[in-house]
C-alpha cells in the first residue's frame, strides 16, 4: 500500500490511476499530522454465487433492492 499526501495525489493523479489499475492500494493523507482521509483502491472482483447445498436446484432466494439489516440484527445481538 502506498501512502501520499493530497498534494502528491493531485500532482501524480495520472500515475495513481495507472497504479490502481495495476492493483495497488493508495492511502491519502492530509495536514501536518498526516491524518488519513481516504483510500483509493481497485474495484473488487464480483463474489462467486453461494450454493444452497442440498437444496441446490430445488430452491432459490433473492434480496429485495430495499432490504436492509444491520450487523447486530444479522448476528442476533
Amino acid at each position: 500500500m502506498i501512502t501520499m499526501t493530497v498534494g502528491e495525489f493531485k500532482t501524480h493523479f495520472s500515475d495513481v490511476i495507472e497504479q490502481v489499475k495495476a492493483g495497488e492500494k493508495i492511502t491519502v493523507t492530509y495536514g501536518k499530522k498526516k491524518e488519513v482521509i481516504g483510500y483509493f483502491s481497485p474495484e473488487t472482483q464480483p463474489q462467486p454465487k453461494i450454493k444452497l447445498g442440498i437444496l441446490e436446484g430445488k430452491a432459490k432466494f433473492t434480496f429485495a433492492p430495499d432490504f436492509k439489516m444491520t450487523e447486530e440484527e444479522f448476528l442476533g445481538l
